[in-house]
């Protein structure tokens, strides 16, 4: 039987879409959980065999939310994946832990969307943590950071390494 863990909608101390408040809800809940995972990712590597970060809905009595999870298929994995559970079931406390900005902010309740899709705020995260011209990463966590996501989202890494070509 599958663990499941919660890890939340967003990193911690950040501000998040509202159910019942935050005008297209279920468009920018989505959005920050899709964006929450890449950042765990970015921080902390894919997950290992046997468990995988997932966005599951569940119900509320204002409607349905979705909430990034981390499900460990069975026991055998929890035990093989101790140290992966143990540094992301706590989550994040901040976007800027993962080199992200946040993918919507909202200021006297307004929402105000900077990107629309996962992939581009992947994209964007490889973008402003890429290495100088000399192949040094201005901040040691920009490296883990470039090959956590690329080795997780070869498309968005793809994408990258094709605009650095051109840029080059």
């Amino acid at each position: 039987m599958p663990i499941i863990i919660d890890i939340g909608v967003a990193p911690a101390n950040e501000d998040c879409a509202q159910l019942g408040i935050t005008p297209d809800f279920g468009a920018a809940n989505r959005l920050e959980v899709l964006a929450y995972r890449a950042a765990i990712i970015a921080v902390h590597g894919a997950p290992p065999n046997g468990c995988r970060l997932e966005p599951k809905s569940s119900r509320h009595d204002f409607g349905t939310y979705c909430s990034l999870t981390l499900i460990v298929s069975d026991e055998a994995s929890v035990s093989a994946a101790h140290a992966y559970i143990a540094a992301v079931e706590s989550g994040l406390s901040n976007w800027t832990e993962a080199a992200m900005a946040p993918p919507i902010t909202y200021r006297e309740g307004i929402a105000r969307w900077h990107k629309r899709t996962a992939s581009d705020v992947v994209f964007g995260v490889l973008m402003s943590t890429r290495p100088d011209d000399d192949g040094q990463f201005r901040i040691p966590a920009f490296a883990t950071i470039q090959a956590n996501l690329s080795a997780a989202y070869e498309a968005e890494a793809a994408r990258f390494a094709a605009l650095q070509g051109e840029l080059a």
